[in-house]
């Protein structure tokens, strides 16, 4: 398929296709990738499997977010037209659903069923990054200031309300400094 032959019930079809997505990709988008690939190359033939791999690896390794390979894959498949198709269906419905939800949990965070359900991510998010610190400090595991480092910035982080940005800028200066 070149990129002027995207008809408007294909780029309906690709929009569509990624709205349902776009409710599945829990953990990022990425985790949409083997039903993109069923979707675009097995079941429409908009793109060969090398195709597919490019344009994954294309926007894996240009900075920004994660979310990239989708343009690339719409633009691929459909220039501008699908680009856009491709972006708005991943986005918008996992936004807006995102925007409603905390608006409606904020609005009622002294319900039971809302502190409970905050109470219940807690631990999940405490053990998503211990397991996250764990893996990044592995090189420097063993030296004495970046353990020092890293066990005061779990203090600091459980403690204090402070931006964490602060915490990373320290860390930044004492490896700019060759201490870690």
């Amino acid at each position: 398929m070149t990129l002027a032959s995207m008809s408007l019930p294909d780029l309906w079809s690709l929009f569509s296709h990624f709205t349902m997505l776009s409710l599945l990709a829990i953990g990022g988008a990425i985790n949409t990738a083997p039903d993109i690939q069923r979707y675009m190359v097995v079941e429409h033939g908009w793109l060969s499997d090398a195709q597919f791999t490019d344009s994954v690896a294309i926007a894996q390794a240009a900075p920004g977010p994660n979310v990239l390979f989708i343009a690339v894959l719409g633009w691929t498949v459909g220039g501008w037209a699908g680009m856009v198709a491709a972006m708005a269906g991943i986005l918008l419905p996992s936004t807006t659903l995102a925007l409603l939800v905390s608006r409606w949990g904020h609005a009622r965070r002294e319900a039971r069923g809302v502190r409970a359900f905050n109470a219940g991510l807690a631990p999940i998010s405490l053990g998503l990054l211990l397991a996250t610190t764990w893996l990044l400090s592995s090189p420097t595991r063993g030296q004495p200031i970046a353990t020092v480092l890293l066990l005061g910035t779990m203090v600091i982080m459980w403690r204090y309300k402070i931006s964490p940005l602060w915490l990373i800028g320290v860390g930044a200066v004492f490896g700019a400094f060759g201490w870690v």
